[in-house]
Formats: C-alpha cells, sequence, structure tokens
C-alpha cells in the first residue's frame, strides 16, 4: 500500500511541475531590439527597385537640356554590404538603368561601384547613409562611354525580423562624361527613389 502512495503521490507531483512550467511566460528574443544586433563579419544582400530622374545636366558650368522626356526612367539594383562592426559597413553594387528620351530612343546606363556606409538606428529603424564610387557604362544609340560615377545618399529600413529589412532609398548620383573636345564635355545628375528588400546572414 505504502509504495502505491509514493507512486501517486510522485505522479502528482510530476504532474503540478509541469502545469506550473505552461503558465511560465515565453519571450521572443527578437522583441528586444537593440543595434548591437550587428557584429563584425555580418553581411547583407539588397535587391532594389525604383525611379531615376535627371536633374541638372552641365557643360562647362552652363545649364543644358538633357532631352530625356519624360523625366523619368527606371533602374534596378543588386547591393551587398559586409559589417565592420555595429554601425560602419563596405561593400558593392551593380545597376542597370533605362531612360527614354525625346526621339523615343533609350538611353541605358550599367554602373558598377564600391561603397562604404554609416548605419542609424532607433527602435526597429534603420537609417543608412551611403557613398557610392565606381564606373559607369553608358550607350545610347550606337554611342558608347566609360567613365567614372559617384553616389550618395540615404535610406530608411523597417527591421521585420531577423533575416529581413524593407525600406525605401534617395540617392543623388554625378555622372560626367568627360571627352577631349571640353565644347562636349557633360556633367549629368540624376536622384533615384528606390524601394529595397534586404536579407540579413
Amino acid at each position: 500500500m505504502r509504495p502505491l502512495i509514493l507512486i501517486i503521490l510522485l505522479f502528482s507531483i510530476t504532474f503540478f511541475v509541469f502545469a506550473q512550467d505552461d503558465d511560465i511566460p515565453i519571450f521572443d528574443d527578437w522583441d528586444i531590439y537593440i543595434s548591437d544586433l550587428y557584429a563584425p563579419g555580418d553581411q547583407t544582400f539588397v535587391i532594389s527597385l525604383g525611379t531615376m530622374f535627371p536633374t541638372v545636366f552641365l557643360n562647362n558650368g552652363n545649364l543644358i537640356n538633357h532631352n530625356i522626356s519624360p523625366p523619368v526612367g527606371g533602374t534596378g539594383t543588386l547591393s551587398y554590404n559586409y559589417f565592420l562592426g555595429s554601425h560602419i559597413f563596405v561593400g558593392a553594387e551593380v545597376s542597370g538603368v533605362f531612360m527614354p528620351t525625346l526621339g523615343d530612343n533609350l538611353f541605358y546606363m550599367i554602373p558598377l561601384g564600391f561603397r562604404g556606409g554609416y548605419q542609424f538606428y532607433f527602435w526597429r529603424f534603420e537609417f543608412p547613409v551611403t557613398l557610392t564610387l565606381g564606373m559607369v557604362w553608358h550607350n545610347y544609340l550606337n554611342l558608347g562611354y566609360y567613365g567614372f560615377f559617384m553616389k550618395g545618399g540615404g535610406a530608411v529600413f523597417y527591421r521585420f525580423n531577423s533575416d529581413w529589412s524593407f525600406g525605401l532609398n534617395a540617392a543623388w548620383g554625378w555622372f560626367p562624361q568627360w571627352t577631349s573636345d571640353k565644347n562636349k564635355n557633360v556633367d549629368g545628375n540624376f536622384v533615384e527613389l528606390i524601394f529595397s528588400a534586404r536579407y540579413h546572414f
């Protein structure tokens, strides 16, 4: 009889302990978001699509017409970032740009550059500021040009979960075309507004 009572008592205690465990709240670590979530060696891959607008075009300091109509084009970008710390990152990007002209033709650019940046934080919002330097291929009809470009911009991302964040980017790009004939030099300036999806790994 005594062993039976001990067995019943043991089962009762076990049931009570497991019943108490069910009442323990479970916290998701992701709810505790801090900027130190980024560490040296963390990486992101970004896919971006959006629009690009021609703004100021100059020839030897004089304002000229860019002949892009309607004054808007499309752009897509793939970029990679490698974090050196919780805020600073370096990486690279490649883009494709197309724009219609007054003559119903298309102007193309393929920029390829290296980028660096600094990222600010507020709650789950992340604000990367970037500078990109690189080379770009221009193509219009049978005309081509290969030269330098520089682009600076900023973005706001919402960190949806530990793997993904989504945001909007705005950037100003300088795309000069310099030739041996200074009268034909053009300094083209463009603004891009794009939507981005960023994968963290």
